[in-house]
C-alpha cells in the first residue's frame, strides 16, 4: 500500500483510519489517549517523511509505529512521578505523608518483630528467616535451621497461625476469610 506518494490530504484521508484504530485499540495500556497517541504516530510519520521518504509498506508502518509509541508511553510513565502542590500553592514537601506514616510503619515492624519473638518452639527462628530482608529460598532456609526442606510449608503455616492470632489480641486485625489452621 504506497499511499504516500500522494498529496497529504489524500495520505491523512487514507491513512487516518488505520491510524486512529491502531491507537484507539493500544491507547487503554498506556498513559496517553487515544488522539494523543494518533498525534505522535502522524509526527513520527512526517520525521519519516522528512528524513527516510515514505515506507514501502504504509498499513505495516503505522500499525508498527503505534505500538512503538505506546510502549514509549508505557516507559515514560513508569518513570514520571506527578507533581504535587500543598494547600499554599508550592511543591508538596514529603510525598510519603511525613513523619507520622513512618513511625507507623516502625510501630508495626516492632510489635511484629515482639510477636515473632514470643512465638512458641522453632517459630521464632523460622518467623525471622522468613521476614529476611534477604528474601532467602526453602533450601537456604531450611539448610540454616537444620531441618528438611519439605516439613517447613507445615511448619510456618503453624507458625503464621499462631502468630495470627497472637496480634488479632493486639492489633485490631481483619477478619480472616477461609479456614485457619
Amino acid at each position: 500500500m504506497t499511499v504516500l506518494d500522494e498529496t497529504p490530504a489524500h495520505v491523512v484521508s487514507v491513512l487516518g483510519p488505520l491510524v486512529s484504530a491502531e491507537a484507539t485499540a493500544e491507547a487503554p495500556g498506556t498513559a496517553l489517549e487515544a488522539g494523543d497517541l494518533e498525534q505522535a504516530v502522524w509526527v513520527r510519520l512526517l520525521e519519516r517523511l522528512d528524513d527516510d521518504g515514505p515506507p514501502p509498506d504504509a498499513a505495516r508502518w503505522v500499525k508498527a509505529a503505534v505500538r512503538a509509541e505506546a510502549r514509549r508511553a508505557r516507559r515514560t510513565a513508569a518513570r514520571e512521578l506527578p507533581y504535587r502542590h500543598d494547600s499554599a500553592g508550592g511543591p508538596a514537601a514529603d510525598p510519603s505523608g511525613g513523619p507520622e506514616p513512618a513511625a507507623l510503619r516502625s510501630e508495626r515492624r516492632r510489635t511484629l518483630r515482639a510477636a515473632v519473638a514470643r512465638t512458641p518452639g522453632n517459630c521464632p527462628r523460622l518467623l525471622t528467616a522468613m521476614l529476611s530482608p534477604k528474601d532467602p529460598t526453602y533450601r537456604e532456609i531450611a539448610g540454616t535451621l537444620g531441618m528438611s526442606q519439605g516439613s517447613l510449608g507445615p511448619m510456618r503455616s503453624r507458625c503464621l497461625g499462631c502468630l495470627r492470632r497472637m496480634l488479632a489480641a493486639e492489633v485490631a486485625a481483619p477478619e480472616h476469610r477461609g479456614k485457619e489452621r
